[in-house]
């Protein structure tokens, strides 16, 4: 994977090439050159390129810590937690057969059938069941789902036993302000502002995964892999619903719900339709009562970071910043930012980019009770064994406030 500090000053060294490529033209009053622009292409690609590796690799030592930690458990701490992951890994394997009577009625006792599914969520009727998974297992998938999904890690996030419907306050109090009392004057009152949205739990499943009888009976670490499979499938699907849903029997996304701060109408030639003063803008919509507050970012499709990194502030230098140290992420305008290509590219009429205080924005719901199927007999003329798991979520904007996002027009 490389060292990501060397990454990291390699890309440094390459966005200073950037800089002064365009700077040279800035200075000269002119646009690049065709061989100008070529060499700038040239590094932007390689830019993205250490880009991707870091996040990459970034990924990697945080799979390595969570598969290391698991392994290095001493055995005097596990329980029956635990147990039932040294049964379940022989299931995934072998399948219940596999299994001596005690691990077929630990198992048993694990599995999860249609009906329970179906009182638990509160919604849909299809039939569904499978056994519910280790903690172990549970943890791997879900931490690979966030590596794979953006909103997973930046929204809210709560988990809950069941899935039954759960209503969930969303509060605007910006809008009221105390008043001065006179002597011997009763106190008015004031309510604050409260709505309720609604916090259901669809069911959402990873697809089949087919493996092969060679990978099952050569890998060892066959459980995490399978885990991380199945937990990238469902990130993906989660942050592209917490993103873009439209509430009609999935979840509400935070761009769908978000309050249009900005209207930009900038041309796409250079910058790709986002301006300066439409990213000052953007900052200055929200409501100065989170202003000043941590946790504020920008959240945008990698086409606008791709527009921003050729604009400059009022005193001629650059507003986006890549960073040289592990853990702190790029910075736009001295904000942190984050890619979220679950966004609309940056065109006409897009949500392309948005700004605030995701965390505080929007909250997604996972229930604890994420279940797996082994399919044995329906693959095995092809000596596979297939896969899938089920996992219930959904999410909801609980303060319009804290976030805004940038539109284009039509005729941009």
């Amino acid at each position: 994977m490389g060292n990501i500090q060397q990454l990291r000053e390699q890309r440094a060294n390459v966005w200073e090439q950037m800089k002064a490529t365009i700077d040279v033209a800035d200075k000269a009053g002119r646009d690049l050159t065709a061989e100008e622009a070529q060499a700038y292409d040239r590094a932007e690609a390689e830019l993205d390129d250490l880009t991707a590796r870091i996040e990459r690799a970034e990924r990697h030592d945080t799979r390595m810590r969570l598969g290391g930690a698991r392994e290095t458990a001493p055995v005097q701490d596990r329980d029956d937690d635990d147990d039932y992951g040294r049964v379940f890994g022989s299931f995934l394997r072998g399948g219940l057969m596999g299994l001596d009577p005690d691990g077929q009625a630990l198992m048993q006792r694990q599995f999860q059938a249609d009906n329970t599914i179906r009182n638990a969520a509160g919604v849909g009727t299809g039939s569904a069941g499978g056994y519910l998974v280790p903690p172990a297992f549970r943890d791997t998938l879900i931490e690979t789902a966030k590596d794979f999904g953006v909103m997973l890690r930046e929204a809210e996030g709560i988990e809950t036993a069941t899935g039954v419907n759960l209503p969930w306050p969303t509060a605007d109090d910006t809008g009221n302000v105390g008043a001065i009392l006179a002597e011997n004057t009763q106190v008015t009152e004031q309510d604050v502002t409260i709505g309720t949205a609604s916090l259901d739990a669809y069911m959402y499943t990873s697809k089949l995964v087919r493996v092969s009888f060679q990978l099952l009976q050569d890998r060892p670490d066959f459980d995490n892999w399978l885990a991380r499979k199945l937990g990238e499938r469902i990130g993906r699907i989660w942050s592209q619903h917490y993103t873009t849903g439209d509430g009609s029997s999935k979840p509400d996304g935070i761009v769908t719900s978000a309050t249009v701060g900005v209207t930009g109408t900038g041309s796409f030639a250079s910058t790709g339709g986002i301006a300066y003063d439409n990213l000052v803008d953007l900052t200055e919509a929200l409501d100065p009562a989170y202003q000043g507050g941590a946790g504020l970012k920008w959240m945008m499709h990698q086409s606008v970071r791709k527009a921003a990194r050729k604009l400059k502030d009022t005193t001629g230098r650059p507003i986006w910043e890549p960073s040289t140290q592990a853990g702190i992420p790029d910075t736009l305008l001295g904000f942190p930012l984050v890619i979220n290509n679950d966004m609309a590219t940056l065109a006409a009429s897009s949500k392309s980019l948005g700004f605030g205080n995701i965390r505080q924005a929007y909250v997604a719901r996972t229930v604890a009770g994420i279940q797996l199927l082994r399919l044995q007999e329906r693959y095995a003329d092809y000596l596979q064994v297939g896969f899938l798991a089920f996992a219930r979520a959904d999410g909801t904007l609980q303060d319009a406030n804290a976030f805004k996002v940038f539109a284009t027009t039509a005729t941009a």
